[in-house]
């Protein structure tokens, strides 16, 4: 059914914290949907180019930006009379941007919206729960956005879907007015850990297709790891309290897609230069930005083995950063390290006497005797 289409312009006052790829991308959704846009870039020369020449030349070349979009290497500035904060900085570099921030982030009731896709290393939280422990505020404020969003091809106008997630319906389906336009457009749930997790676990997922990419196998091998790795995802994430519909979804089973399959992300690029014989090193040399994937690998393997998941890929993954696997090697090892047979539904679904596609089936049919509303899942 074609959404129905409403007014996009709103004009709320809205900062974007982190001027690379992904963070000057949506600060484009958000201007070209109506809203006024500040972009705060640490470099002086990024903000400048932002806010005269309109243009991010390291990270968006060829793109031009709204003329409305101002950038500012003034933290103050950018947060001055701020009705939405986006964070959009390397998460690992996260903590230490909220605690310089602080002050003005917790102040007020406005929602804080994470666009960063990890979870950090020691900690193993994820991306809101570090924004909440950092800056002591009410989780209704926080919201999370993920999706099948590869940043260049957004910036081009291609037409894209996202989801928001909070604990709070009504702070989702704000940033969810404010984030559309006529390319783009946000649905909503209120599944923060499934969204958030979605978001990283697809990541891991991707490098293990570019080391078979980088290898040189086919579309067979890398179909198999797509399939047991969204099996993966949903284990790990509804172990940690997601909810299953979630995984298969825009932050689950969409954002797997983008990520595997296109040369534009980063960790797909980081997998296949691994699986070109390039050591761990080497790859971050090459890359000219974050491959959160890279970064997640040991914390989500950690959180794993804590809730009893077996995650087979993502551990063939690990040694092949550690340098204890030949990338050759990964394919075999798909979904298990002994003969045993195993079931290829997921572990929750044979927990609980269903299965993905069946719980998927009893979604659609939900929805069609509710009329399309649906209670679970993303939604407009």
């Amino acid at each position: 059914m074609t959404p129905r289409r409403e007014p996009s312009g709103t004009g709320t006052r809205t900062a974007i914290v982190g001027a690379g790829s992904w963070g000057t991308t949506f600060g484009k959704i958000l201007a070209d949907g109506g809203a006024q846009v500040t972009m705060w870039a640490r470099r002086p020369e990024l903000a400048q180019e932002i806010d005269e020449a309109k243009r991010n030349s390291r990270y968006l070349p060829g793109i031009n930006l709204p003329r409305g979009m101002r950038a500012t290497a003034d933290i103050e500035r950018a947060l001055d009379g701020v009705q939405q904060v986006y964070l959009s900085v390397p998460s690992q570099t996260l903590r230490e941007n909220l605690r310089a921030f602080r002050p003005l982030l917790a102040a007020g009731d406005f929602p804080v919206v994470s666009l960063m896709k990890g979870v950090e290393r020691g900690t193993g939280l994820r991306m809101s729960q570090v924004i909440e422990q950092e800056l002591d505020i009410d989780p209704m404020r926080i919201a999370v956005a993920s999706g099948p969003n590869l940043a260049l091809e957004i910036a081009r106008e291609q037409p894209t879907a996202a989801v928001i997630s909070s604990r709070s319906q009504e702070t989702a389906d704000a940033v969810a007015r404010t984030a559309r336009n006529r390319y783009f457009r946000s649905f909503v749930n209120t599944d923060v850990i499934g969204t958030e997790f979605g978001g990283v676990l697809k990541n891991l997922i991707a490098v293990a297709i570019g080391i078979v990419d980088g290898v040189g196998y086919g579309e067979n091998t890398k179909a198999s790891i797509i399939t047991r790795g969204l099996v993966e995802m949903t284990d790990f994430a509804v172990a940690n309290g997601a909810q299953p519909e979630t995984l298969q979804g825009l932050a689950g089973l969409g954002d797997l897609i983008a990520t595997c399959q296109s040369p534009l992300s980063r960790n797909n690029t980081a997998g296949r230069l691994l699986g070109q014989g390039y050591g761990i090193q080497d790859v971050i040399k090459q890359m000219n930005q974050t491959a959160e994937g890279l970064a997640s690998v040991a914390p989500i393997l950690q959180l794993a083995h804590e809730a009893d998941v077996y995650m087979p890929i993502v551990e063939q993954v690990k040694m092949v950063l550690d340098g204890k696997m030949n990338p050759r090697d990964i394919a075999p090892h798909l979904t298990t390290d002994d003969d045993t047979p195993q079931e290829e539904r997921t572990n929750y679904g044979q927990a609980d006497g269903g299965g993905a596609l069946r719980r998927a089936f009893q979604r659609a049919f939900d929805q069609f005797r509710n009329g399309g509303r649906g209670a679970g899942g993303d939604r407009p």
